[in-house]
């Protein structure tokens, strides 16, 4: 995702305002002496009279949205990220064109800066502070500003594209900072609240419901990352990437940081388990490793195999209507040093079986770089294992 420009909309405000009468007991009345006679309004005993709005701000009074909005939203900033664009040359408007055709005045160079707005929420006091990676990634100026509106400037400590998570830090004291929930233990229907600063309206709440868990990066829409998703119908817009996305008890549950273009009410989150782990290597290490095999797969269904099964040139016969097929395994790769071929279809990652491609990635995410992982294959009609070392994902 490239960086999103800052939007602004019209804000339109409702005022309230009080008059100096009361109702009492069915009665009109204006408290001047000197006034008319008083008129007596008929109300019918289905209509009681309607009485003054007294503010309630007791804790009780308050809903379970607005008590996470602001136990969590001191915690949620603003991050705006500026890259500096190679100087092009441009030509003055007023010159004839025939002056700058043959090149008679010098060009003169102008700066072109790229802008772009998220979200991001604060992990300690001391000032870290998580977002995702399509916000600040190749940034060369980041600023961060916290919902009292302090601005501070911050470093990107670490980038990671493959999961969309990237972690500031700002030089800071005795901030506000989240609660981390357990992603792992969400159920669809659940509450779900979002805070961020869509469109560059700060600190804006949504609230929906936890549509769906473990979306592939496939059915998301962004196929070259590694997240099972988690599905929201809160509200999410440009502008809310890199916030969290709350539970009932406002505890940060996701990180908020994708849309489809193509639908409405459709938000997903980096579900906060595999943030929090990416983030802490970043803060740590500075970059992360992901491991990598060097095979192109699918999952096969029938539709998949009557399309394969047109493809002339395929060196291997298709057949089989499921399972994981390997496609193709890349030149010095581990999948080829380790003895997979095109054609074999995945029954096992270690000791876990495995139906869909999505499967395969994540058990082969969560495996040691450099030790070896055993596959169970399917080659033609004859079952293997076959052992191979992971390396680090290639730059």
């Amino acid at each position: 995702m490239n960086l999103i420009t800052k939007q602004l909309g019209a804000a339109l405000f409702f005022l309230a305002l009080g008059g100096g009468v009361g109702v009492m007991g069915g009665y009109y009345f204006a408290p001047e002496p000197e006034s008319p006679p008083r008129q007596v309004l008929s109300l019918s005993p289905e209509r009681p009279p309607a009485l003054p709005f007294v503010p309630r701000r007791g804790d009780n009074d308050i809903n379970f949205i607005a008590k996470a909005a602001q136990r969590v939203g001191p915690a949620v900033v603003r991050i705006d990220a500026a890259r500096d664009l190679p100087s092009q040359p441009e030509l003055p408007d007023d010159q004839p064109f025939f002056r700058r055709f043959f090149g008679q005045e010098t060009p003169q160079p102008r700066e072109k800066v790229e802008r772009g707005t998220g979200s991001g929420f604060i992990l300690s006091a001391d000032g870290q502070v998580l977002t995702n990676a399509h916000v600040v990634e190749g940034a060369d100026r980041v600023k961060v500003t916290l919902k009292d509106g302090t601005v501070y400037d911050g470093k990107v400590v670490g980038v990671d594209p493959m999961t969309d998570v990237a972690v500031v830090k700002i030089d800071a004291a005795n901030l506000p900072v989240v609660v981390l929930g357990q992603s792992d233990a969400l159920l669809p229907g659940e509450w779900a609240i979002a805070i961020g600063n869509p469109l560059g309206l700060d600190n804006t709440v949504t609230v929906g419901i936890i549509s769906a868990l473990g979306r592939s990066s496939l059915e998301v829409g962004v196929p070259d990352k590694r997240v099972k998703f988690i599905q929201t119908d809160a509200a999410i817009n440009p502008g809310n990437s890199g916030g969290p996305l709350l539970n009932a008890e406002g505890e940060v549950i996701g990180v908020n940081t994708a849309i489809r273009a193509d639908a409405q009410g459709l938000g997903f989150a980096i579900p906060i388990q595999t943030a929090q782990r990416i983030a802490e290597q970043l803060f740590s290490q500075g970059k992360i490793d992901h491991p990598y095999l060097g095979i192109h797969m699918v999952t096969l269904t029938p539709a998949i195999q009557e399309e394969l099964l047109k493809t002339k040139d395929l060196p291997f016969a298709v057949d089989s209507d499921q399972g994981v097929l390997i496609i193709k395994v890349m030149d010095n790769s581990p999948a080829g040093e380790g003895g997979l071929k095109p054609g074999d279809i995945i029954l096992k990652v270690g000791q876990v079986a495995v139906a869909t491609a999505a499967d395969v990635q994540e058990q082969v995410e969560q495996s040691p770089i450099g030790k070896g992982l055993d596959l169970e294959v399917r080659r033609e009609q004859t079952v293997m294992t076959v052992s191979v070392r992971p390396a680090p994902f290639p730059q």
